[in-house]
């Protein structure tokens, strides 16, 4: 057994790893930001907007897309357009950033958190309907780093109580269930395109959607109240009375670059899963290892994040997720644990506990705070000499500390 570095041993990764600069930058769309600087037209359905607009749309194969100013208005716009609003409860799952239940409170509903399952830490669908009260009107499933909610049960549940279901997609640019892009299986879906993202402007999402009408309404609601694709300085139909909207407007830059992304996004994507899947691989050989499951009708699996978790009762006495995590830091390989806390004990969840209600969460916690580890995107973009590496030490730190 090799000593470990953390014991004064060598360290597996002892030598600069391949740099992965995120986001990534191509000389063209440099070229195409000054082109609109100099057109002086930034905002208001730009041409770049409105391609964008376009082009995600045909990407995700959706019948609509509107781009908004980030991924978590899109999710209030979304609820809205619904009719989803004060007195109303939604769905959402324990293990999620924070956004997903602030945008239900933006809205003016209240979420209710639900469990998780252990192999794909997305949303319980059991734990989803036991939570169901008359006042339940909407689903929020999430796509959470490399799996996808479960859609054919989400969707089975909510044509049985008649609910809408908005797809909360901010990690899953690129990824199809059963062949169908993510987003367009329930009745909208989420997008961010924040600096991490897989897409990523800095600042940005989109709601995509198949129904027209929907469309619409999230486009006025996003654009003051402007049909979609408006011009600026023309007189429009304005929006149905007691439809409040918002300026959650996106401009022609954010647009520029994504479009330059979106053009590498589905061959990006599928390298990414192959590397995925190699350290799954690797690391299904390890006793007390599992990993994030995939998808289960995943027939592309984005990433955000690449996560694994270890099974505590497999370890020695006194030994606990912290150490493992130590020894893997002293390796070489820092990983981390999502957020570290669940949606609603997160340091800037400041929603009072009396806009919100929380079901049992104990699968979440558990895996939070006793096994899981997760490390960026960067790793899956590496090549497979260093995937090697990453495998290498979490064997090395799991065979010293197995019972």
């Amino acid at each position: 057994m090799k000593k470990l570095a953390i014991d004064g041993g060598k360290m597996v990764i002892s030598k600069a790893l391949t740099p992965v600069p995120w986001p990534p930058l191509y000389p063209e769309t440099k070229e195409k930001l000054a082109e609109v600087y100099m057109r002086g037209h930034w905002s208001f359905y730009g041409p770049e907007e409105i391609r964008f607009n376009e082009e995600f749309a045909k990407f995700t194969g959706a019948a609509n897309c509107i781009a908004m100013a980030n991924g978590t208005v899109t999710l209030q716009c979304a609820m809205e357009a619904l009719g989803i609003g004060p007195g109303d409860e939604v769905l959402v799952p324990a293990f999620t950033w924070l956004a997903t239940g602030t945008a239900v409170v933006d809205a003016g509903a209240v979420p209710v958190v639900v469990d998780i399952e252990l192999d794909t830490w997305c949303m319980d669908v059991a734990a989803a309907e036991a939570a169901i009260t008359p006042r339940t009107r909407a689903i929020i499933p999430v796509h959470l780093f490399g799996s996808m909610a479960n859609m054919d049960k989400i969707m089975a549940l909510a044509h049985k109580y008649n609910l809408k279901v908005i797809e909360d997609c901010a990690h899953s640019h690129g990824g199809c269930w059963d062949g169908k892009h993510t987003g367009t299986i329930g009745n909208a879906g989420s997008f961010s395109f924040q600096e991490s993202k897989a897409l990523a402007s800095g600042e940005g999402g989109a709601c995509i959607t198949n129904d027209d009408n929907l469309a619409e309404t999230i486009g006025r609601l996003s654009h003051i109240g402007y049909p979609f694709g408006a011009k600026q300085g023309k007189k429009y139909t304005p929006p149905p009375m007691g439809l409040v909207c918002h300026n959650f407007r996106f401009t022609d830059f954010q647009a520029a670059i994504l479009l330059g992304q979106l053009a590498h996004l589905e061959e990006d994507t599928i390298a990414r899963e192959k590397a995925a899947e190699y350290l799954r691989a690797e690391l299904e050989t390890i006793p007390g290892v599992k990993f994030q499951a995939r998808g289960a009708k995943a027939t592309r699996q984005s990433y955000y994040m690449f996560g694994f978790y270890i099974e505590p009762s497999m370890l020695k006495p006194g030994i606990t997720r912290k150490e493992v995590s130590a020894a893997l830091k002293a390796e070489g390989l820092p990983l981390g644990n999502g957020w570290g806390q669940p949606m609603y004990r997160q340091n800037l969840w400041s929603v009072p506990p009396s806009k919100y209600r929380i079901e049992s969460c104990a699968v979440a916690e558990d895996l939070i705070y006793n096994r899981m580890f997760t490390t960026g995107l960067a790793w899956l973009n590496r090549p497979k000499k260093e995937l090697d590496l990453f495998v290498e030490a979490v064997r090395k730190v799991m065979t010293a500390y197995l019972a």
